[in-house]
């Protein structure tokens, strides 16, 4: 349909920067204005083509270039399915044996993956590899602990992500953490709650395996504050990103920060919220001298729509975030009119 205008002035704007890096500058220079950094995201999805995955990674090694000594852009970041086909990343997580086409395919994806991180580390860019389906995550968590083995030696560089909503991923933290420290090595995550919490529900149903994901938001929320504690516990070799919109969570943390006595600005602990959403959050911690920062999604338009349909479909807090940020926005007006 013709509403690629109708898109980019409406949803696009509110959890885009732009359709380039040029475009989003301006979304990067106003969050840096209030202490804010930026995570440059390039947010292009469902490509197939070897042609399509290397313009993709050549295009990721344009953000760490762009983030390149500049304070305003803390870390860099990118999905393996961006550079990657789905099919052989299945392959590979379910250690199936791979054809010579197969093997070919997960060489390249490994040639490209290891390119993105040697780059950052080449510059000292640290770098988020994101988490995705469950059926595809051990797959990309080998790759991730392989490039943390070899570009975290002298500091942080490679963050794995995980998603707390899995069942089986508060003991993969502790064990990786564990690996990190036997090996002598930094390690790397970014903790979330989760993305896919839908479609790996249904997966699981069609394909009638239980699913990897907590029955209740507690479980979930349990083992995303229990991942938290863990890290800061381990907070001298342990580098986390708290990656939520979760009020309770994020006061828990300045709180646990507060009493362990660790510095707001502990280069190990960083807080990170979507662009477009939490602004309450991301702005009060900036504010009290907290590091934070924006993911800053950017691409086509029409490349951006899978990213643009996951805020309004599988984030199922969103609607409940934006009317609380309704609703502190209009007591803000109040209170200034008051004023």
């Amino acid at each position: 349909l013709p509403v690629k205008g109708l898109i980019k002035k409406t949803i696009y704007e509110q959890f885009c920067g732009g359709e380039t890096i040029e475009e989003s500058e301006a979304a990067i220079k106003r969050l840096a204005k209030s202490g804010i950094g930026a995570i440059l995201d390039y947010s292009v999805e469902g490509k197939s083509t070897e042609e399509a995955f290397d313009f993709t990674k050549d295009e990721i090694i344009r953000t760490i270039e762009r983030a390149k000594d500049d304070p305003a852009i803390p870390f860099s970041v990118f999905k393996v399915t961006g550079i990657a086909p789905l099919g052989t990343l299945e392959k590979m997580s379910s250690k199936k044996k791979l054809d010579a086409k197969g093997q070919a395919k997960c060489e390249r994806i490994h040639s490209r993956v290891n390119e993105i991180c040697e780059f950052a580390h080449s510059i000292g860019q640290p770098i988020f590899i994101d988490a995705e389906d469950s059926w595809i995550q051990d797959a990309i968590d080998r790759l991730a602990t392989e490039m943390m083995e070899k570009f975290n030696r002298d500091s942080p560089i490679v963050y794995n992500t995980i998603q707390m909503y899995r069942t089986d991923r508060l003991e993969h933290l502790k064990e990786a953490r564990r690996r990190a420290s036997s090996d002598g090595y930094f390690y790397g995550v970014k903790i979330v709650r989760g993305a896919y919490m839908e479609k790996e529900r249904e997966r699981a149903a069609e394909m009638g395996y239980p699913s990897p994901i907590h029955e209740e938001k507690k479980g979930t929320d349990h083992d995303y504050d229990a991942a938290v504690e863990y890290c800061l516990k381990h907070v001298d070799e342990v580098s986390f990103v708290a990656g939520t919109h979760n009020e309770k969570s994020t006061q828990r943390l300045v709180s646990q920060m507060y009493e362990r006595r660790i510095l707001p600005n502990h280069p190990h602990v960083y807080f990170s919220q979507l662009y477009g959403m939490s602004d309450n959050l991301t702005y009060v911690l900036a504010k009290n001298g907290y590091n934070v920062t924006k993911y800053v999604p950017y691409g086509p338009v029409e490349d951006a729509v899978p990213y643009l349909i996951r805020r309004a479909e599988e984030n199922t807090a969103t609607a409940g975030q934006v009317s609380r940020e309704l609703d502190l926005i209009a007591k803000e007006l109040k209170r200034r009119k008051a004023l």
